[in-house]
């Protein structure tokens, strides 16, 4: 394909990239499609479930920013991509929100 034909990809709504190897676009195995597409609803959207899998209580490590190192507890999910967990700050639980994505299992 054209490097031009499949680049044009990229401006269309819902393509966030595209799966390539070196500079050119890689196919997906059909099991991986189908996968995808038992998962449609009615609308034709995929729906993700971005949530962590951590119940109330459990304990976790934050991975990145400034309080990288730091362990404390799964609180609960406060929107969509952020959590809230309680972490032991100058001796007393603090409330912090933080990308889901930067906690995991301590």
């Amino acid at each position: 394909m054209a490097t031009q034909r499949w680049r044009s990809i990229f401006s269309t709504v819902g393509v966030s990239r595209l799966i390539c190897g070196g500079d050119a676009p890689q196919a997906v195995p059909d099991r991986i499609v189908d996968a995808l597409r038992a998962r449609e609803d009615e609308a034709g959207l995929v729906r993700l479930d971005l949530r962590p899998s951590f119940r109330s209580g459990d304990k976790i490590c934050v991975l990145d920013g400034a309080l990288a190192g730091c362990f404390g507890l799964y609180e609960g999910m406060k929107d969509s991509e952020r959590v809230a967990v309680l972490l032991d700050l100058l001796g007393r639980k603090v409330r912090v929100i933080v990308d889901a994505e930067k906690i995991e299992a301590a």
